[in-house]
Parts: C-alpha cells; structure tokens; sequence
C-alpha cells in the first residue's frame, strides 16, 4: 500500500491533526469532516487498506483502546449513543484507504444515518453458509 493516504502523511507528520490519543500501535484524531460533534478517528500506524489485512498485534491495540476512546468521546461529547464505523473497499464506501475506525456520536438531530435492508436466511443456506465458513476459519486460525 502506498503511503501517500492522508493518514499516512498525518503519521509522517507531513499533515496536522487534532490528536486525541496515541500509543506505539494506535493513533486516534478528531475528524475534520465530522458527522456530528465530538467525531473521532481511530487509525492503526501499520499501513494497511483494509481491516483482514491487520495484524494481529495491530487488531489487539484498536480493540484496547476503542471502549476507552468511545467512553472519553461519550464524556466530551455529553453523548449517550454512538456509532462505531470501519468501512472496507470503495463499493463499501471507504475513502481512505487505510484502515481507520470512526466513532460517531449521536445526537437528535446529527449523527450517522443508518438505512438497513434486511433480508432472510434459509436454513439450507444457512447450513451451507457454516460449512464454508467453517472451513475458511481452519486454513487461517486465530
């Protein structure tokens, strides 16, 4: 991956950023788009695009410090709800392309909109679906 995302020139320190909390695996910003007030930005230093490609010493950290910074942006914020995001690919609407998580408080009247089409699960599928997955999990194991 090319290290010329805005995050990796952040990391450069190329670009400013408003920091909210850094440790040797994680650094986490305010977002200068926000979707709401107190929106936050949670990123890995490794340098990679998409979540499947973190690794574990990476993935460990982000999942440290997400309830910290959740209950700190909930706080400064004055927040009670919120929406923890991490996107994966372009159709998926992911911008940058390096991992990043946003936090994203939600109020009112601002905060993420969400539109959900559920669907249904046969059974056959389902079965199906778990073989697979199954499968999947054993090539790759934790």
């Amino acid at each position: 991956m090319s290290d010329s995302t805005v995050f990796g020139r952040i990391l450069d320190g190329e670009l400013p950023c408003h920091r909210v909390y850094e440790d040797d695996l994680v650094l986490a910003l305010l977002d200068i788009q926000p979707v709401s007030y107190g929106h936050t930005l949670v990123i890995p230093k490794q340098r990679v695009a998409y979540l499947h490609e973190l690794s574990p010493e990476s993935s460990a950290a982000i999942g440290r410090v997400l309830p910290f910074l959740c209950r700190a942006v909930m706080r400064a914020s004055g927040c009670t709800h919120y929406n923890v995001l991490q996107n994966n690919g372009r159709p998926a609407h992911q911008a940058i392309f390096h991992v990043h998580f946003h936090i994203i408080p939600r109020f009112e009247q601002s905060g993420l909109g969400v539109g959900w089409k559920s669907g249904s699960l046969a059974a056959a599928d389902a079965e199906k679906l778990l073989v697979e997955l199954r499968a999947s999990l054993a090539e790759d194991p934790v």
